[in-house]
């Protein structure tokens, strides 16, 4: 009784050991089935992340070359503008003293024209008092 006691125990002992073999190898595959599946969750939202970070970036490089572009835009039209206002106080510097100097050069024509008109005047008179005298 005690021997069939015992054997009875023993097989007991040894499928308590099989079910506790089967249950650990179950508890591993589960186990391994949730890293598994942890690393995808894992891997997935690490690659959302970085793909989120990715926009974000793209988003403010896109807004500073946006801006760095309006600023040289202004920067450029400031200096038209500096070059416009230049170039018409140039062109009006320009148009003043052609203004003087074609004044001068008539005042200068007119002193001529002057000097010629009295020279024939007077040529006429001494011709004119010439005939009276030979008249």
């Amino acid at each position: 009784h005690e021997r069939e006691h015992d054997r009875e125990i023993s097989e007991l002992i040894t499928k308590h050991e099989e079910e506790m073999e089967k249950l650990r190898s179950e508890l591993n595959k589960e186990q391994q089935h949730l890293l598994d599946e942890l690393r995808q969750q894992m891997a997935a939202t690490h690659k959302a992340e970085i793909e989120q970070a990715q926009l974000q970036l793209q988003t403010l490089h896109s807004l500073e070359l946006e801006a760095l572009r309006l600023s040289l835009n202004n920067m450029h039209t400031s200096q038209l503008e500096l070059t416009q206002s230049n170039l018409r106080k140039e062109k009006e510097t320009a148009l003043v003293e052609l203004r003087e100097m074609l004044n001068d050069k008539r005042a200068q024509e007119v002193a001529i024209l002057q000097s010629r008109y009295q020279l024939e005047q007077d040529k006429i008179k001494k011709q004119c008092l010439k005939e009276k005298e030979d008249l």
